[in-house]
């Protein structure tokens, strides 16, 4: 008898831990096809669902909530790339041409990274009464943090020394970062002002 309720228990148990094991491989398929879902408007797919894959319980099928952690996830992006540069500008690895092609990137970076932070302000305080300033807005200021970005690699064209092929490739991708956050804001755009409905 003991022996038959132990045998109970035991295919009770194993029968909950495959529920559990099921249910926890259900919801992470769903995260993996929202982040995907999400990311088939943007340019840079792979690097996208790279990118914003923690943010894919959280944000759901809610546009607004991924143009928010897209420009999210460029702000944290940007800052890296302007420590580096700054580290550079302190350090003075950069002679001549390459010394002023650095400065101007100090300064695109600063700009980029001020039209960034008010992108994200704008996308955390969404109306419609005004959405498509809002997004008038945010097209521009997105749009010109691409625009700085390109300025700073423009100063170093030609260039293939071991720093700045590296310096190179940083910015690049937040270049393709940056493009994909616009391509999810353009999204929200699109969607309107039914997928603003959620905080």
């Amino acid at each position: 008898m003991v022996r038959r309720k132990s045998h109970r228990t035991l295919l009770v148990t194993f029968i909950f831990l495959s529920y559990l094991a099921n249910t926890s491989q259900l919801v992470f398929a769903k995260e993996k096809d929202n982040v995907k879902d999400a990311c088939k408007v943007t340019r840079y797919q792979n690097l996208c669902k790279r990118s914003l894959a923690p943010f894919s319980n959280s944000a759901g099928r809610s546009p607004s909530k991924w143009a928010r952690a897209g420009v999210s996830v460029t702000i944290g992006e940007v800052e890296h790339v302007q420590t580096y540069l700054a580290n550079l500008k302190r350090h003075g690895h950069l002679r001549g041409r390459n010394k002023v092609a650095l400065l101007d990137c100090v300064e695109t970076f600063a700009d980029a990274l001020d039209e960034l932070h008010r992108s994200l302000n704008v996308l955390r305080r969404l109306s419609r009464n005004t959405f498509g300033t809002q997004m008038g807005d945010l097209n521009s200021w997105i749009s010109a943090a691409l625009t700085n970005q390109d300025t700073c690699l423009d100063g170093f064209q030609g260039e293939n020394s071991r720093k700045i092929k590296l310096l190179r490739n940083k910015v690049v991708q937040v270049y393709y970062i940056t493009s994909n956050a616009l391509a999810l804001v353009n999204k929200l755009a699109t969607t309107g002002l039914g997928s603003i409905s959620d905080p």
